[in-house]
């Protein structure tokens, strides 16, 4: 028998001060039983990185299906006519699945996280600069571990964006960064 997801409830909390976006979300998010706490944590912050897109388009910004699915975005922003503006990873994927997102979308962002992305960027780094639409922000691993560590399945959260460096706050738990373009 396989595993099932665990739903998770976040009251997400944007403060978009770049980008004058100043929201609270209700999320459901659904995590495949082979998904980690980091890359959960990272999905929730790609969607209040991207939330101010709500205000610029009508359309609606969700998450995809999940690890259970291939070839589908973890999050996705698209109009009312499904057009798929911006198609948004998270981790590392080689070539082939980056550049399928690209034919599909306006726009593709990756977000990269773990410890080993300077490996795998040496790598798959080279042959996707060349894609016009894609950009890559790397999320430094050590916030994100010490975040991950106060996931509950019903948690308030908070995204704080100003002048490019992000807060974000899980369970009571701070942690400021600043995410790394890489191209």
């Amino acid at each position: 028998m396989a595993l099932s997801a665990t739903v998770f409830k976040f009251d997400l909390g944007v403060s978009d001060v770049d980008h004058g976006y100043y929201a609270d979300h209700t999320l459901t998010v659904a995590r495949h039983p082979s998904e980690t706490d980091e890359r959960m944590v990272v999905r929730l912050l790609a969607f209040g990185l991207r939330a101010h897109r709500l205000s610029e388009v009508d359309g609606e910004l969700a998450f995809g299906a999940g690890l259970s699915t291939p070839g589908v975005p973890d999050l996705r922003l698209a109009d009312y006519t499904d057009r798929i503006l911006e198609w948004i990873i998270v981790g590392q994927p080689d070539e082939r699945a980056l550049g399928k997102a690209a034919s599909r979308a306006d726009h593709v962002l990756l977000f990269p996280f773990a410890a080993g992305v300077a490996t795998w960027w040496r790598s798959v780094g080279p042959k996707v600069t060349k894609l016009p639409n894609l950009s890559v922000v790397q999320i430094p691993h050590a916030p994100l571990q010490q975040l991950a560590q106060t996931v509950d399945r019903r948690v308030s959260t908070r995204v704080m964006v100003m002048e490019g460096q992000v807060t974000m706050t899980v369970g009571g738990i701070d942690a400021t960064f600043t995410p790394e373009p890489l191209n």
